[in-house]
C-alpha cells in the first residue's frame, strides 16, 4: 500500500510540475507540452516555431532543454538530455528529409568537425533511410541522452541505433539554431526570441 501510495504521489507531483512550469503551446494545431521527461530528466520547452520552405509550412518544431536560454550558442553546448520535436505539417520524401538535414549539417559545421563525425553522420543517414518518407501528422524526435547518445524516434518508435557522443548532437542541433540555420524564423522561435 505504501509503495502504491508513493508511486501515486510521485506521478501526481510530476504532473503538477508539468502544469506549474507553463501552458501547452499550440503551433499550427500541434500541441507542445511545457515540459517532457527525457533520460529521467525533466526538460523545459525553450521555444517553438515553424519550418517553411518557399511558401510551404513543412513542420512545427519545439526545443526542449534542461535550462532555458535565449542564447543559441549556450543551448548548443548545454549539457544533459535535450530534444528537438518535429511535427510534420506536410508529407516529405525520405530523400528530401535526409538531404535537408545533411545540408544543415554542412552549412553549420566546419569541414574538420564533419570529417571527425563522418561515421556518426553515416549512422544518421542509415537511420533516416530506415525512417523513409514522413507523412503529415507524423512526429519525429531527435533526442540526446548522455549515456546513450542521439536517437531518432518516429511516432513513438525508435529508428536505427543510438549514435554516441555529445559533439554529434551539438552538430545536429546547429541545423536549427546554428549560425546558418535551415530557417531563420524557426531559429528565432526555438531560442525563445
Amino acid at each position: 500500500m505504501r509503495v502504491a501510495l508513493s508511486r501515486l504521489t510521485v506521478t501526481a507531483l510530476f504532473a503538477w510540475s508539468l502544469t506549474a512550469v507553463g501552458q501547452t503551446v499550440d503551433v499550427e494545431g500541434v500541441k507542445f507540452e511545457p515540459a517532457v521527461l527525457v533520460g529521467g530528466q525533466t526538460l523545459q520547452l525553450n521555444g517553438t516555431g515553424v519550418r517553411t520552405r518557399a511558401v510551404f509550412k513543412v513542420y512545427a518544431a519545439g526545443l526542449y532543454v534542461p535550462q532555458k536560454s535565449t542564447d543559441a550558442r549556450a543551448l548548443v553546448v548545454q549539457k544533459g538530455p535535450r530534444r528537438i520535436t518535429m511535427a510534420l505539417l506536410r508529407d516529405v520524401s525520405a530523400d528530401s528529409f535526409s538531404e535537408a538535414l545533411n545540408d544543415g549539417l554542412k552549412a553549420n559545421n566546419s569541414d574538420a568537425d564533419l570529417a571527425a563525425l563522418q561515421s556518426h553522420i553515416d549512422a544518421l543517414n542509415a537511420s533516416l533511410k530506415a525512417v523513409g518518407a514522413v507523412k503529415k501528422g507524423d512526429t519525429v524526435l531527435f533526442e540526446f541522452v548522455p549515456d546513450t547518445g542521439t536517437r531518432i524516434v518516429v511516432n513513438g518508435q525508435p529508428r536505427g541505433a543510438s549514435i554516441p557522443g555529445e559533439p554529434f548532437f551539438a552538430a545536429v542541433l546547429r541545423i536549427w539554431i546554428g549560425d546558418k540555420p535551415v530557417d531563420n524564423g524557426l531559429k528565432k522561435g526555438l531560442v525563445g526570441g
